[in-house]
């Protein structure tokens, strides 16, 4: 890619800009933030990084939504941060106006771009992204996938103590206390996890897994996560940008798959050049479905405050 513009010059934007830049995904990267010098003093620090890191993308803030014109890709982390206590869906107000206006400019001068959504409630914003756009659907799509699944590969290492590379781990559904995190489709180098764990830590590893944002944000206690979000967010460009055709769980419209219209969900999809190509429908088992069904009952609820 030449340009990609992350709308939101925060902790995850900052430190999704530093990824990028550092792997050379594109030729120019854009902050754009309200705060005031904020956005170039955040982009001038990751540039002199670059002698250091040895990279040739050019950095740049700005405070105006019409500089992301000419981008190929628009990443939306701007918005509220949910506090200890709240759940994603107690911000939906707040983000959703925010998103709104940069959607809107994004239709008017960056009109080719793909849309990335990582504001919170993910699944509903990028539905409203959406539907507020008028894009087609593999040029709209979500963060929390990726990262859902990092943490749970990250705490299955932890518990067997094998290593990470060889973990692969599968959440679908929507990105909070619903989501499913898919034991069936974890597996260590092929193997599934259920030949390595006991039923009580395979279950300890899931409730870990849905409250793993959580469970960061009341240590901290005045940030949520960012590292982690944010390396997502770049392995997911670096899919799109090299057209690598990768399977990632990623926040979808769907169009009858699973059974399901008008809504986005996380599901697998194929990630290339042109966005979302396709997605990937698992055949779940009884008890699969019927969590896959109540973690889309709960976006539902969700959209029906989109659309009051």
């Amino acid at each position: 890619m030449k340009k990609i513009t992350i709308v939101g010059a925060g902790r995850v934007g900052e430190s999704t800009a530093h990824n990028l830049a550092k792997n050379e995904t594109c030729s120019e990267i854009l902050l754009i933030d309200i705060k005031e010098g904020v956005p170039q003093g955040t982009a001038l620090d990751i540039q002199e990084s670059a002698p250091i890191y040895n990279f040739d993308t050019k950095l740049a803030g700005s405070n105006d939504l019409k500089d992301m014109a000419g981008s190929e890709m628009v990443v939306i982390t701007a918005g509220v941060p949910r506090k200890p206590g709240m759940s994603r869906s107690d911000v939906l107000d707040t983000n959703l106006a925010v998103l709104n206006e940069i959607v809107d400019t994004a239709i008017k001068h960056a009109p080719q771009a793909l849309l990335l959504v990582v504001t919170n409630p993910v699944d509903v914003l990028t539905y409203a992204a959406w539907k507020r756009s008028g894009f087609e659907r593999r040029r709209v799509f979500g963060m929390a996938g990726v990262l859902d699944s990092a943490r749970m590969a990250s705490f299955v290492a932890m518990e067997t103590g094998y290593s990470v590379r060889d973990i692969n781990a599968m959440v679908l559904g929507g990105h909070g206390d619903s989501m499913v995190p898919m034991t069936r489709f974890t597996t260590i180098n092929g193997i599934p996890i259920e030949h390595f764990l006991s039923k009580e830590k395979i279950e300890k590893i899931v409730k870990r897994t849905r409250e793993g944002g959580a469970e960061i944000l009341s240590l901290r206690k005045t940030a949520s996560a960012y590292d982690a979000p944010a390396a997502s967010i770049a392995f997911m460009i670096d899919a799109i940008s090299r057209n690598r055709r990768h399977i990632l769980p990623a926040v979808a419209v769907l169009d009858g798959e699973y059974g399901l219209t008008d809504i986005c969900m996380g599901v697998p999809v194929v990630f290339g050049e042109q966005g979302m190509q396709k997605v990937i429908e698992l055949p779940l088992n009884a008890q699969e479905a019927a969590e896959f069904k109540r973690s889309a009952e709960s976006v539902r609820e969700d959209l029906v405050k989109l659309k009051k």
